[in-house]
C-alpha cells in the first residue's frame, strides 16, 4: 500500500523561499516517478514538477527558474524547492508517484501533463504567499 505524505508548507511573504518534502513508504523511489501538483481555491488540479527514474524533470511554466525539483531515494524523499514566491503560487501542493512501466511512467519517464493521468496521492501541504 502506497502512502505519500507532504510537509513543509506554510505562510510567507512574497520573494521567500520554501522547501517542501514528500515521504513516502509502500514504494520504492528509484523505480518510480514523482512529481508535485497544486490547486488553488476554485481551479483545477495542475502540474508543477517532475521528475523520470532517471532524473529527467519537467516543470511548469509559471515556476520555471525559480521552483527545483529533487529526490533522495535512499530516504524515500521527495523534495520541492520553491524560491522567489509569488502570490500565485498560493495552493495545497500535492505529492505524487507512479511506478516505472505504469500509466504517467512509461519507460521512467514523465512530465507535468502525464503524471497526473494514474498516479497515488498525498494529502497535501498549504502553501500562502502574501504581498
Amino acid at each position: 500500500q502506497v502512502q505519500l505524505l507532504e510537509s513543509g508548507g506554510g505562510s510567507v511573504q512574497a520573494g521567500e523561499s520554501l522547501r517542501l518534502s514528500c515521504a513516502g513508504s509502500g514504494i520504492t523511489y528509484e523505480r518510480c516517478c514523482m512529481g508535485w501538483f497544486r490547486q488553488a481555491p476554485g481551479k483545477e488540479r495542475a502540474g508543477v514538477a517532475t521528475i523520470g527514474v532517471h532524473g529527467s524533470t519537467s516543470y511548469a511554466d509559471s515556476v520555471k527558474g525559480r521552483f527545483t525539483i529533487s529526490r533522495d531515494n535512499a530516504k524515500n524523499t521527495l523534495y520541492l524547492q520553491m524560491n522567489n514566491l509569488k502570490p500565485e503560487d498560493t495552493a495545497a501542493y500535492y505529492c505524487a508517484a507512479a511506478q516505472a512501466g505504469a500509466p504517467g511512467c512509461a519507460f521512467g519517464f514523465t512530465d507535468v501533463q502525464t503524471l497526473g493521468v494514474a498516479a497515488s496521492w498525498g494529502q497535501g501541504t498549504q502553501v500562502t504567499v502574501s504581498s
